[in-house]
């Protein structure tokens, strides 16, 4: 299904690139969300008229997300939790757990902007976690996960 993209995706396109992408991913993510249209005439000419609209508004949430991954560089949080002797946690630290520490700490991450490539932490010590805050910044901070 070819689609015009409103915004710009990581993997997918820039604001305004007309891509082929899956019936399913359109209908169930991009155009709900509101990040493409369907590839029509019609479209494509609303699509130029509201270029300039929409490409301040990309340039504004770049602006923002960049404000925002200054202050939370070089910032180190500590997870406190239960552990057994050789370092295995009693549960896992997941996305949730950093964003309301990275909440209380800094500024507000929603947990659909921390990144766990290795997936959840399940032993202590020192680990990197990325914050996506937008697809062109990203700002890695300092996880320790430390036993009570």
């Amino acid at each position: 299904m070819n689609v015009i993209l409103l915004e710009r995706l990581t993997n997918v396109g820039d604001l305004g690139d007309e891509v082929n992408v899956k019936a399913g991913f359109a209908r169930n993510f991009l155009f709900p969300q509101g990040k493409a249209v369907r590839s029509t005439k019609a479209n494509r000419a609303v699509f130029e008229e509201r270029r300039v609209e929409l490409e301040r508004a990309a340039n504004e949430q770049l602006g923002e997300a960049q404000g925002r991954a200054e202050k939370l560089q070089e910032l180190v949080i500590t997870y406190v939790a239960k552990a057994g002797e050789e370092g295995k946690l009693y549960g896992s630290v997941g996305t949730k757990d950093i964003a309301d520490l990275v909440t209380a700490e800094a500024i507000e991450v929603s947990k659909s902007e921390i990144r766990l490539p290795e997936g959840v932490i399940r032993t202590t010590g020192e680990f990197d976690v990325d914050v996506q805050l937008h697809s062109d910044v990203t700002v890695s901070i300092k996880l320790n996960v430390v036993a009570e």
